[in-house]
């Protein structure tokens, strides 16, 4: 742990240094670069912004690939173990969690079932030494496979991938029913006692990584403009246009596939904050490719060792990963650096690096939304980050967050792009179907050899919902390949306005963040084209406008417990 310690003090350094010298950079106007040509360099205030809500100030992180059950399965019960961080739940915390403890899924789980095979498993409990687990298979089809029409009952069959050596499910496709306790994710846990959570959120679809940014960015995965190569994550959508279930790397990005990409029609959130003039920006770990880490990696090839994960260091970016460049309107493809204050509209096209945020958030230009993506060692995703690594991240961006004088008008959301195929126990029938019959997919059962199907499998071979229920797409027809809702995923705010320790049951998913972003900022201005939050449910159920707590709560990166070194006010 000394070693742990003392290495992520030494990254925490060398990021606060790099942060420092991009400060002058970002503060300065220059000459006008923006892409409206309108000459104009005023710099608007996010403060003195109208707003529906008491929040000026919004900022979301998207992490990478966990359930709800997977973080959140026993919440709030921890075990305790010795030598690991204790979480006491306070005791006005919520009991009536939909989880595994009610019904007691623990003990009588349907995955225990010979459908599974030799990953037949109940839901376990991981701790902080199998942090580092497998990345489980989160695509569009295998993940319908393994809700089994709702059965939700062949996860080892069709998502689970186990870790070579390891003991027990561990070590087989069972390890995709391992939970993690407070005693690992304890800072998530700690937000959750303090602020609000949700447990009623879900991916607006199934599938990966790019469709859930997409949803979470414009609401929509239909509207897909090929670029190089085909992919079968191409969908045809049955009304001549395509629709993506899978990932791929945007259009035109620098860093981004030589062989498979594609680019999106649609509009999203970006576009109408920018017919607004709001100040806003997209954050990515790695995005600078001028910067040089602490081990010489530069340009796309920035990389950070992990302190969990041996091995090699981890590519900072990851194209598949960063929404706002599958939009020629949003897309900065160069990663060219900001010529005016972090937020305007430059030649940086409101894409920056991560650093940019800390340092433009420090010397007091906090945009008015800030989407986040942690470089690669920090985002949650299995096989490349692990909670540990990644609370630490985040733990850091709250502290800092905190400390601003703008924190009183602040609110952060954590949420992700899907689930990563780990397994949650809850359901809803399809609200927006899909009917994909053509054999496209390839699927693995038990981790035999592959088999050849339809990409909608929820219902039967080639069925997701009910006839008829399919949504509109960018042309205003039905389209396949948007089945869903998917996966329940984990969704936490905090704020000064949010519920304190508050479970909400409002239905929400990815396309909630784009309409609470359009309802305080843009007087319910909506996306269009199909987007999903025209008819997805609102967040405001975890906030309080009426009785603002000015709660600070700082936690120790390292373990997530609260920090008794600094003072924690209300």
């Amino acid at each position: 742990m000394k070693n742990r310690t003392l290495k992520t003090a030494l990254l925490s350094t060398v990021a606060m240094l790099a942060v420092a010298a991009t400060v002058a950079s970002i503060r300065p106007v220059i000459a006008d670069n923006d892409h409206d040509h309108d000459g104009d360099d005023h710099v608007v205030n996010p403060n003195q912004l109208k707003t529906k809500t008491k929040i000026k100030h919004l900022v979301i992180v998207f992490n990478e690939n966990r359930s709800f059950d997977h973080y959140f399965g026993t919440y709030p019960n921890a075990l305790n173990l010795e030598g690991e961080p204790v979480f006491e739940p306070a005791p006005n915390t919520p009991r009536n969690i939909n989880n595994l403890l009610t019904p007691a899924l623990l003990d009588n789980n349907p995955n225990v079932n010979a459908g599974n095979g030799a990953g037949s498993s109940g839901p376990f409990r991981l701790d902080r030494t199998q942090a580092n687990t497998r990345s489980q298979n989160h695509a569009y089809t295998p993940e319908q496979l393994a809700f089994d029409g709702g059965k939700m009952d062949l996860f080892p069959a069709w998502t689970g991938a186990g870790t070579a050596g390891g003991s027990g499910a561990f070590g087989t496709t069972g390890q995709v029913m391992g939970i993690f306790d407070g005693n690992t994710v304890t800072a998530y846990w700690n937000y959750a006692q303090n602020f609000a959570m949700s447990q009623n959120m879900w991916g607006d679809t199934f599938g990966p990584s790019t469709p859930g940014l997409l949803n979470m960015f414009g609401g929509n995965t239909n509207g897909v403009v090929p670029g190089l190569g085909t992919s079968t994550n191409e969908l045809p959508d049955g009304n001549g246009g395509i629709t993506l279930i899978g990932d791929i790397d945007p259009t035109g990005d620098v860093c981004s596939s030589t062989t498979t990409t594609v680019s999106m029609s649609g509009k999203n959130i970006g576009d109408l904050l920018n017919s607004k003039k709001i100040p806003w920006g997209s954050f990515f770990g790695g995005f600078n490719l001028l910067t040089m880490n602490e081990n010489g990696s530069i340009g796309c090839a920035r990389s950070t060792q992990s302190a969990v994960i041996p091995g090699n260091p981890i590519g900072d970016y990851i194209p598949h990963h960063i929404w706002n460049q599958y939009y020629p309107s949003t897309a900065n493809p160069m990663h060219l650096r900001p010529t005016k204050p972090i937020g305007q509209q430059d030649q940086a096209n409101h894409a920056y690096d991560l650093q940019d945020f800390f340092a433009a958030v420090g010397s007091g230009n906090f945009p008015a939304v800030s989407f986040i993506k942690m470089a690669a060692f920090q985002d949650e995703h299995p096989g490349n980050s692990d909670p540990l690594d990644a609370q630490t991240g985040f733990v850091n961006l709250v502290n800092f967050l905190m400390e601003q004088p703008d924190w009183d008008s602040t609110a952060v959301i954590l949420t992700y792009d899907d689930s990563d195929g780990w397994y949650d126990h809850a359901f809803v029938p399809p609200a927006h179907g899909s009917f994909s019959t053509a054999l496209t997919q390839t699927v693995h059962n038990n981790g035999g050899p592959g088999m050849l199907v339809a990409a909608d499998q929820l219902n039967g071979p080639g069925a997701c919902g009910t006839a008829g229920s399919a949504p509109n797409g960018v042309k205003g027809l039905p389209v396949n390949g948007r089945c869903g809702v998917g996966p329940r995923l984990p969704f936490l705010v905090i704020s000064p306005w949010a519920k304190q320790n508050f479970v909400s049951n409002v239905f929400i998913t990815q396309a909630s963040i784009p309409q609470f972003i359009e309802d305080n900022w843009l007087n319910g201005e909506r996306i269009g084209g199909g987007s999903f939050d025209a008819t997805t449910g609102s967040i405001m159920d975890l906030f309080d406008f009426n009785t603002k707590k000015s709660k600070v709560l700082f936690l120790d990166p390292m373990s997530g417990t609260i920090d008794s070194s600094r003072t924690i006010k209300n």
